[in-house]
């Protein structure tokens, strides 16, 4: 089953932490969660004026290792197919919730397919609007799987 992945995550060059996670599956199941370790003082202002706005006291706020653990769930390990749009950086954080690269799940990819690049091999055509919520996570990878699904139609594929 195809996830379509986003991530919200602070970065300085060296390290990436996650602050938000928002994955929606092919079948239009959705997941949520805001990372309540993430160290707020690191916040540059872009993410202060872009991604902190959307996040409120009323989210689902867990642990990394929790995180980690209703990801598993929510997904399963029966060979996922993660999709994401720029999504090298998402990945990296997505991966460290299971520790090193080699500790994903069993039957898992060790790599994200990327949105972006399946618009370029399709000749960047005019990608839909996203409105309102970017650079919220479950926003973010809703307007993913949109993309997606309006990619394939675009080249006639149902990849």
């Amino acid at each position: 089953m195809k996830q379509f992945i986003d991530t919200e995550f602070l970065e300085d060059g060296r390290t990436i932490d996650l602050i938000s996670i928002g994955i929606v599956s092919e079948d239009g199941k959705e997941y949520y969660c805001v990372n309540e370790e993430f160290d707020h003082s690191r916040a540059t202002e872009w993410i202060k004026q872009n991604v902190l706005k959307h996040i409120t006291p009323y989210d689902k706020w867990r642990s990394k290792e929790v995180i980690k653990d209703e990801v598993l769930e929510f997904i399963g390990v029966d060979k996922p197919e993660f999709w994401g749009y720029y999504a090298d950086y998402d990945w990296v954080v997505f991966c460290q919730l299971f520790g090193a690269m080699i500790n994903l799940p069993r039957g898992w990819p060790m790599y994200c397919r990327d949105i972006k690049q399946l618009c370029d091999s399709l000749g960047n055509p005019p990608l839909p609007e996203q409105g309102k919520g970017e650079h919220h996570a479950l926003a973010d990878a809703r307007w993913n799987k949109r993309v997606y699904e309006y990619l394939t139609k675009f080249n006639g594929t149902t990849k």
